[in-house]
């Protein structure tokens, strides 16, 4: 019975973005949120992306034995420091503005649990670099309120792509799901997707 090949997973997140991804490249998932609290542990800022991933694989697969989910945590960091998604119109605002013509790191974390057990972590980083932008077009941009549900106040993938100048690494993951890291650990654990 363990030769056999599963080709469905969970997606431990209610992220349309990860959805969007995922059903992109043709995945077969489920969605079950986890609700699991944030709560990272590690000293090191750059490890919280990893632990929050891991902890809602893990709260998932507790509920689905037997599966393998996948969970995911992304966060952008500047100086080294993360910046998570923006309460306020405000706060997205001065998040942009300490973005503006500057580089800074995206991280996802990636989890793969399966019988309440997290069997592969890893993680994704990419360098985002913005333009020079107007504050008129960063009070523009916080006003189509595209910035409220995204870390780090932008998404790439929406809007936000009019106040960036480069990127290094994998597009995907700035998005929210590093897609060949995904299905290099799916592949590791034999589930053919």
């Amino acid at each position: 019975m363990s030769d056999v090949v599963t080709n469905k997973v969970i997606l431990a997140s209610g992220s349309p973005r990860r959805r969007e991804i995922l059903t992109q490249i043709g995945v077969d998932f489920e969605v079950v949120v986890s609700n699991e609290e944030e709560r990272p542990r590690s000293e090191d800022p750059l490890d919280f992306p990893g632990e929050n991933a891991a902890a809602k694989a893990l709260a998932v697969s507790k509920m689905r034995p037997g599966e393998y989910v996948l969970g995911y945590d992304t966060l952008v960091f500047l100086d080294g420091k993360p910046l998570g998604k923006p309460k306020t119109p405000e706060e997205a605002l001065e998040m942009l503005q300490k973005l503006n013509g500057k580089s800074h790191k995206v991280i996802t974390g990636v989890a793969l649990a399966k019988d309440s057990q997290v069997v592969d972590t890893q993680r994704e980083e990419t360098e985002v670099v913005f333009r020079e932008n107007t504050l008129q077009e960063l009070k523009d941009y916080v006003n189509s309120k595209d910035p409220m549900d995204k870390a780090g106040a932008y998404g790439i993938q929406t809007r936000g792509a009019r106040l960036i100048k480069s990127i290094s690494g994998c597009y995907y993951n700035v998005v929210g799901l590093p897609v060949a890291l995904t299905l290099e650990m799916l592949a590791r654990q034999k589930v053919d997707v």
